[in-house]
């Protein structure tokens, strides 16, 4: 890693490790599709918020996110629509199965995985703060005289974005282990989803009243 101008690369690994498991929008939103559907649209999940992921590395490595730090306007625009559509996602959970969640749902009366999927990516896409977050944290561990920074950043990232991938499907097995016994109680699953919900709700009523 020498060669790329990447820093106490250990430190980097533990630090997204303890980062990761801090709980937010992403790990709440896989906990609450395995809690319903199982370790299969869990995984599903945890793969729309790694591509997600990718892309706010990706624009952060060649300075796209730069933009939304010293614009304003474009940090507003960005903000107002994560926090909509986190604001969607926790009114289709705490109204349970009203037209808005039943758009959602297949015939089986599950939502797709490929929908489950892009909720996941949006999730994590729309989310400002994952974009600066790359752009403070990940530069602290590359040499600023690195001939190649926009590589190091993107293999800094991707190393992240594993460790984010193997804590995600834990919590999804995890998930799935203590959730057997409660999917057979709907009155417990409905109360779960309406938590689930209004969680959901407030980090889209926190990022709306966000600071950039």
């Amino acid at each position: 890693m020498e060669m790329l101008g990447i820093n106490n690369l250990w430190l980097f690994i533990l630090s997204g490790i303890i980062l990761n498991i801090l709980p937010g929008p992403d790990s709440l939103y896989i906990v609450g599709r395995t809690a319903m559907q199982g370790f299969r649209a869990g995984s599903v999940a945890a793969f729309g918020i790694g591509t997600g992921t990718i892309f706010h590395i990706l624009m952060a490595a060649f300075g796209l996110s730069a933009i939304l730090a010293t614009s304003a306007m474009a940090f507003t625009v960005v903000k107002i629509v994560g926090a909509i559509y986190l604001l969607y996602m926790g009114l289709s959970m705490l109204f349970g199965r009203s037209q808005i969640q039943a758009n959602d749902l297949g015939a089986s009366g599950k939502v797709p995985l490929r929908k489950i999927y892009w909720q996941g990516f949006l999730t994590n896409v729309l989310n400002p703060k994952v974009a600066l977050f790359f752009l403070a944290f990940v530069p602290q561990f590359i040499d600023p005289t690195a001939p190649y920074k926009a590589l190091s950043f993107i293999v800094l990232g991707v190393i992240f974005n594993i460790n984010g991938m193997l804590w995600c499907h834990f919590l999804a097995f995890l998930t799935a282990v203590g959730s057997r016994r409660i999917q057979q109680n709907q009155y417990i699953t409905r109360w779960l989803t309406r938590l689930g919900g209004a969680l959901f709700a407030y980090f889209g009523l926190r990022l709306a009243v966000s600071n950039q």
